[in-house]
């Protein structure tokens, strides 16, 4: 007998480009936010390489004290961008409290509140859901 230990090679959504992208300045809209309350996100992408490219922008958001174990990140967003050399753009999401809602150990579909964790290309912040 032996344990074999699984590890992705690359992480969902990885791809490969020409050129390099570097993200900053995320910022959301709310510290914290009602359950009838979107909370906006933003997040500034620049092509840092010396070619044109594509990055597909993608926005996860973890669950950090749920009452049961969620997915460690759920995927609740995406931009495809196109960018030139030196290029940056300002991308926006908005998501809504019953985006976070999961399924308790009741089977119902529920929003708790808590604390939440944006991240978009290794940034992250942090809101909570009253």
């Amino acid at each position: 007998d032996h344990e074999v230990i699984s590890v992705p090679q690359f992480e969902f959504g990885h791809g490969l480009s020409y050129t390099t992208f570097s993200y900053a300045n995320l910022q959301l809209s709310a510290a914290e936010i009602t359950a009838d309350q979107p909370v906006r996100i933003s997040v500034e992408v620049s092509n840092t390489g010396s070619r044109s490219g594509k990055e597909v922008v993608q926005l996860y958001i973890s669950d950090l004290y749920a009452s049961i174990a969620p997915p460690v990140k759920r995927l609740r967003g995406f931009e495809k961008i196109d960018l030139e050399p030196g290029e940056t753009k300002t991308i926006q999401f908005e998501i809504h409290p019953t985006e976070l809602a999961f399924v308790n150990a009741d089977s119902k579909w529920v929003t708790e509140p808590g604390e939440f964790m944006v991240q978009i290309g290794g940034v992250t912040a942090n809101f909570v859901l009253k």
